[in-house]
């Protein structure tokens, strides 16, 4: 499990090189720009979503059915605080529209999401003790 938080901070690096020399224009006008940004928040949220379940169930915090109550789970249970969780829960609907709705997604709202980066830090720092 250290492993997939080391490709989530390894993410997190690819994603804030992105957000550093890439404007959101350039990325609306090259595929292959907006691919990188899509599989990387894409990526990282799956990891996200993977080391939280894997953590409810390691330390029986009760049952979910959702991604998003592993996240709230964590919440509830103080090893994350309840803004860092809001913010994650919202991360994760952005992995479902990836999967479901990926034709409709404007890549100004995707490049947004990289204001989300310093969350998935915090998520990192808060989660690493218990994997």
């Amino acid at each position: 499990m250290l492993e997939r938080l080391e490709n989530l901070e390894n993410n997190l690096a690819l994603l804030n090189e992105i957000k550093r020399q890439k404007s959101v224009e350039k990325i609306q006008q090259d595929k292959f720009d907006e691919w990188a940004l899509r599989y990387g928040l894409f990526e990282s949220i799956q990891i996200v979503i993977d080391s939280a379940c894997r953590i409810v169930g390691k330390y029986n915090l009760g049952p979910t059915k959702t991604y998003a109550e592993c996240i709230d789970k964590l919440a509830r249970h103080d090893y994350l605080d309840a803004e860092t969780a809001r913010r994650l829960i919202a991360a994760i609907g952005l992995r479902n529209l990836l999967i479901h709705e990926y034709a409709r997604i404007d890549p100004a709202k995707l490049y947004g999401y990289l204001d989300y980066l310093e969350d998935f830090k915090t998520f990192i720092r808060k989660i690493r003790p218990y994997i």
